[in-house]
């Protein structure tokens, strides 16, 4: 009896998973316009597009051979490997067909069958059009070839499994191309196409359950790989955009300055290695997608600052530690001198619930990217050298609380979290 059981278990599972694992979708067939372009406008086009994607980012190993994989990921499920993307028919892409690279686009799933995980956001690039599709793959087929084997995946059970993946896809993920807002203009649809889904902002700017799937609501959330918080861009108390002038969003996106903010940290990396390049019409489209999203009135509760001697203290050891290192930019009353010297005096950065970012610029500096716009950026040094993490946390927590900044203090528990943090 238990053996029949047992069988009879073994059989539903084994159909269930027959059920939820994806089909290979061979994918809708090239545009006429697609046909007749060119086999070196193709190539261009897919570079273009690689750049709208940072797919460098993570395909490429400091120092290494463009596109050649072994980057690690660091993941709360352990790491993941990037692939070789190069042409190289053994190690390579160089064997795949256009069907091949769409699928993995849209449909997550490698030529040999295998699933793959969405630390490669095909969860993103699933709205990618097949025409795109094609042009990035014409492009990639000219990549000069490494030989350099994909170095296997370092996850822990049962997340290396891939009928555990098949789950998380039936449960997170269901393929689909952009369709375009018919009630919307032109530029908004560009823009959307690219923040959702080849620029796949929402993979940073979104918040994430516990088992690593996004919400794709643009509302914030902690990047564990990096050790930095991508604020959310619809909320009035941290990145939301809705009362940027559309021209200052633009110049934030490709110069990473503007007349509101400055971009530090990884965001710093998107705009160098892939926004600058992007053409002046898409970074508009991208701003006034971007200025569009809903706002978030939230009303946060005043935060009540401890009256007691030692917290006192504390803001004030702060307030001489930033009278020493740090007003000669930011200014007496954090005023600061914009772009270059960031205002401190109603930053959104350093009022936000998660003071993460504000502790990785006193830890790490604060570099703004270097760029056509902005050939020679100023930058704050770093003072992890100088600093030990009780004194982090107090200019770090004085900063939150003077000049009109109402938020928390954080702790040096807080400070050391972040300083073991790898950058890379």
């Amino acid at each position: 009896m238990i053996q029949t059981i047992i069988a009879i278990v073994a059989l539903l599972i084994v159909a269930a998973a027959i059920y939820i694992w994806p089909r290979r979708d061979a994918g809708p067939p090239p545009s006429a316009a697609s046909k007749a372009m060119s086999a070196a406008d193709k190539v261009a086009r897919g570079a273009y597009l690689a750049k709208a994607g940072d797919c460098m980012a993570c395909h490429t190993t400091r120092g290494g051979a463009p596109y050649a994989g072994g980057r690690t990921l660091q993941t709360p499920f352990g790491g993941v490997v990037s692939p070789n993307i190069t042409s190289d028919a053994a190690t390579g892409i160089g064997r795949w067909s256009a069907d091949d690279f769409w699928n993995a686009l849209h449909n997550g799933m490698s030529r040999d069958g295998r699933l793959l995980y969405p630390a490669f956001p095909y969860t993103n690039y699933t709205t990618v059009t097949r025409d795109d599709s094609d042009a990035l793959y014409a492009y990639f087929q000219t990549v000069p070839a490494v030989k350099r084997a994909s170095q296997p995946h370092q996850l822990r059970f049962p997340y290396n499994q891939q009928i555990g993946l098949a789950v998380w896809r039936a449960l997170f993920f269901k393929p689909g191309v952009y369709e375009a807002d018919k009630s919307k203009p032109a530029d908004w649809n560009r823009g959307a196409y690219l923040v959702n889904g080849l620029g796949h902002c929402v993979a940073c700017h979104s918040t994430r359950n516990v088992l690593g799937a996004s919400d794709n609501s643009l509302s914030g959330g902690l990047i564990p790989v990096l050790g930095w918080y991508a604020p959310s861009l619809t909320s009035d108390a941290e990145a939301g955009l809705g009362n940027w002038q559309v021209e200052h969003i633009s110049d934030l996106l490709k110069t990473g300055i503007s007349p509101r903010a400055t971009v530090f940290g990884p965001m710093a990396e998107v705009v160098r290695e892939s926004l600058q390049h992007l053409s002046d019409e898409d970074i508009r489209a991208m701003a006034v997608y971007l200025k569009s999203l809903p706002a978030e009135h939230e009303g946060r509760p005043q935060y009540e600052r401890s009256k007691e001697a030692e917290a006192i203290a504390f803001l004030a050891a702060g307030e001489k530690i930033y009278r020493k290192a740090c007003m000669d930019c930011h200014g007496e009353s954090g005023e600061g001198i914009p772009p270059h010297y960031p205002p401190l005096s109603g930053n959104r950065a350093l009022t936000m619930d998660e003071a993460v970012n504000p502790i990785r610029i006193v830890l790490n500096g604060g570099f703004a990217p270097g760029t056509a716009g902005n050939p020679r950026p100023y930058g704050m040094p770093p003072f992890s050298h100088s600093l030990n993490d009780l004194e982090v946390a107090q200019v770090v927590s004085y900063l939150r609380s003077a000049w009109g900044n109402n938020a928390p203090p954080v702790s040096s528990v807080d400070v050391n979290r972040y300083r073991n943090v790898p950058l890379d």
